[in-house]
């Protein structure tokens, strides 16, 4: 059993909110748009990290985060990357990879606006935290806590913080 803390769009925020989530999770996953990798490195001083670099992040984040992150967590396949639709709205390049070999979970951020969604067509669930950071349209901070235990993914949680300016 595994209890993950997923975030998007931090875009080089962190703070005390988002770290009391991160040490209560046993893996945290980031959907892009780090923006300072004094982000993903606190947090990788805390737990496990799987990340993937979004359309604002520079050199040094994609040369340590791949731009999709396809793997195993528990008998669950993920497939996580920054931009990549919603089920009937796909990211062209997205669309393909899930139709050939759909992950039971599809992760993305990009949009800063929290999304969880069946797609039955592809019979997986797709998941977007919304925005942790405090740059962007978005009028409050998001974050999802869920639990992947063998195949089962349970106990969704949406975290909700203020947006300070």
């Amino acid at each position: 059993m595994k209890k993950i803390l997923l975030l998007s769009d931090t875009h080089g925020f962190l703070d005390e909110t988002i770290l009391k989530y991160v040490r209560m999770a046993d893996e945290v996953w980031h959907a892009g748009d780090i923006g300072d990798l004094r982000v993903t490195d606190e947090i990788q001083r805390l737990k496990p990290l799987r990340a993937v670099y979004g359309n604002i992040d520079g050199a040094k984040a994609r040369m340590e985060f791949p731009l999709n992150n396809r793997f195993t967590c528990e008998n669950v396949e993920v497939l996580m990357t920054h931009i990549g639709g919603y089920p009937g709205k796909y990211a062209a390049g997205i669309r393909e990879m899930l139709v050939e070999n759909p992950p039971k979970l599809f992760i993305c951020g990009h949009s800063h606006i929290l999304k969880v969604m069946a797609d039955r067509n592809l019979n997986l669930l797709h998941m977007n935290p919304g925005a942790a950071g405090i740059s962007g349209f978005h009028q409050v901070r998001t974050m999802l806590r869920f639990v992947i235990d063998g195949e089962k993914i349970s106990d969704l949680e949406v975290v909700e913080a203020p947006k300070k300016s």
